[in-house]
């Protein structure tokens, strides 16, 4: 009566395992698609560390109307085009949301970047505006030293892991990738990981992207064509140039300098 029991049970812990086994040696890996990324600023922290503590009663005063009449988060959307060696990632054309008056209007928020990234030449051709001037900057792509980590978290479907890096020398980042689709890009200009990165997070500039959707299909030539318009610059020119046209800026030029050069 025991070996009647036992039997069946030691069937169905083969079969699982053997289910488990072809799952994972069939595994569909995505080549080429879409990613949808949602960019959200916590623009009350945002604004609060931009201005400090000893900003005047103005700007006191301004920041709570901002409260009563603004979200807390403001959000962006973004695609990701990529196939094996190339992607493009740029602003969707619907974002048509109210700008939020004096605070909402500073490009440290959001420029909408349009930035193609070649990984196997390792080379990027970004298209980055602020106020009147746009810039088209054609650069080596960022070596960032990666640490990989064992936390996971599921992000549009797809498994991923986290890596965290310190980028521009402050900047701390944190992102998630999967090696279920095996590019190594990401949205903005993180690349390096070995697989597509559908998360990061920013801490200290209160700035998240994370992928909403990923549409496996082939891409067109149109949707990873490179940006053409702008000033052209390399990221030591455009240091450069920054440098000297917000000399005079203080203290607020440090965050739209930062968010130029990210």
């Amino acid at each position: 009566m025991k070996i009647k029991i036992f039997l069946p049970l030691a069937c169905l812990l083969g079969i699982m395992l053997v289910t488990q086994s072809l799952q994972a040696q069939y595994a569909r890996f995505v080549e080429s698609g879409v990613v949808t990324f949602e960019k959200r600023v916590n623009m009350y922290a945002k604004i609060q560390s931009r201005f400090g503590k000893n900003r005047s009663s103005f700007m006191e005063q301004a920041f709570e109307q901002y409260k009563r009449t603004q979200p807390q988060f403001k959000t962006f959307k973004y695609n990701l085009a990529f196939d094996g060696s190339r992607t493009r990632f740029w602003p969707l054309d619907d974002q048509t949301a109210p700008s939020g008056g004096f605070f909402g209007d500073d490009p440290s928020i959001d420029m909408g970047n349009t930035i193609v990234t070649d990984l196997l030449a390792g080379q990027s051709i970004g298209q980055k505006s602020i106020y009147e001037q746009t810039y088209l900057i054609t650069d080596s792509t960022r070596r960032i030293q990666w640490r990989i980590t064992n936390e996971t978290r599921e992000i549009a479907g797809f498994e991923c892991r986290r890596a965290n890096a310190l980028v521009l020398d402050s900047i701390y980042v944190v992102a998630f990738y999967t090696d279920r689709i095996p590019v190594t890009g990401g949205p903005e200009s993180f690349t390096g990981l070995p697989g597509m990165i559908l998360g990061v997070a920013l801490p200290y500039e209160n700035t998240t992207y994370f992928a909403t959707a990923v549409d496996d299909r082939p891409v067109s030539a149109k949707e990873l064509e490179a940006p053409k318009k702008g000033k052209a610059v390399n990221y030591r020119e455009l240091r450069t140039e920054l440098e000297a046209s917000l000399k005079n800026w203080g203290e607020y030029a440090h965050p739209i300098f930062k968010a130029m050069m990210l």
